[in-house]
């Protein structure tokens, strides 16, 4: 078994060890309190703990296939919240072919860019040549009608859904002297780092919350969650450094960059679903909404990181 294989498996064992103590926990908060009838707060958590659970198995079905499976999954993380982010926008006929070309010509060159590992060509492909696509497709077809609102919407659904997640397997494509064939591992530790952060802030919130951060945007986020769930996710990283190149303080440092992200990005998320309207982004997954709620604190922090990554530690 190679260094790498065995990083994974024992992080693999950490994780579906954490999983096995919160269902247990669960199962127990459920059964405790089910003489006082049913408690949404825990029907919630056990939600989420079940959906984590499937998560946690399609992420390392994908991390055992390989390269490609990696790819694939993240090129259908893509697809489905590119299909949620449209749904709410305001579009009308004439946006048909701009949205087609969207799903089926801009999101598969972006990924193929990426398996080929065209890095110059997959870095500006869709906030340059994507960016002037949309509109170009759009007017062809004579309707003016809250046009730039239009378009501009279409190009942030593609920024957000494809350009930034894309940036989560785009760390494989990095050549980092000593650390060759474990890179999957750093969007391990990516995901890791940024989920956990999110799921440490609800708790801290929920303990010992009393000053909300953003009340018109997310009423559930307050000061002492915020802190006390980055806190907690940045030692988390720096503790995680042995599956990184980082040292524990540079992990320690990227952590607390990459939850940081993640909260804003989370903040951004809430403003344009308070603007439209909804709670959530859709229902795909149990307990969490849709798989942009998922996603949001991931696709503001990857492409930071992997930049940070690629400027200091790869050689390519």
């Amino acid at each position: 078994m190679t260094a790498a294989s065995s990083d994974l498996v024992t992080l693999v064992f950490g994780i579906f060890g954490v999983l096995i103590v919160a269902s247990a926990v669960g199962y127990l908060l459920e059964r405790r309190l089910a003489t006082d009838g049913p408690n949404a707060a825990v029907e919630n958590l056990n939600a989420r703990i079940r959906a984590w659970w499937a998560m946690v198995i399609l992420i390392g079905l994908a991390f055992i296939a390989g390269r490609v499976g990696v790819l694939v999954l993240f090129a259908f993380c893509s697809f489905a919240a590119l299909r949620e982010f449209i749904t709410l926008i305001y579009t009308r006929r004439a946006d048909h072919w701009a949205l087609a070309s969207a799903f089926f010509l801009v999101l598969p060159i972006q990924y193929y860019l990426l398996w080929a590992e065209e890095y110059g060509i997959f870095s500006i492909f869709i906030p340059v040549y994507a960016f002037l696509l949309m509109p170009i497709i759009s007017v062809l077809r004579g309707d003016t009608e809250r046009f730039l609102l239009r378009v501009a919407e279409v190009q942030w659904a593609l920024m957000i859904c494809v350009f930034c997640v894309s940036h989560v397997p785009a760390l494989l494509t990095l050549d980092i002297p000593g650390y060759e064939g474990r890179n999957v591992l750093l969007i391990a530790f990516l995901v890791i780092v940024v989920q956990l952060s999110d799921v440490l802030q609800y708790v801290w919130g929920k303990l010992f919350g009393r000053t909300k951060i953003a009340p018109n945007l997310s009423p559930s986020k307050t000061v002492e969650g915020f802190v006390g769930g980055v806190a907690s996710a940045t030692l988390i990283g720096a503790a995680l450094w042995w599956i990184t190149p980082f040292t524990p303080v540079q992990a320690g440092l990227l952590s607390f960059i990459i939850t940081l992200m993640g909260f804003l990005g989370g903040l951004v998320m809430s403003a344009i679903k308070r603007d439209r309207g909804v709670k959530d982004w859709g229902h795909l997954i149990e307990g969490h909404g849709g798989l942009i709620d998922r996603l949001d604190s991931v696709v503001f922090s990857a492409p930071i990181f992997f930049h940070i990554v690629r400027y200091w530690w790869s050689v390519s």
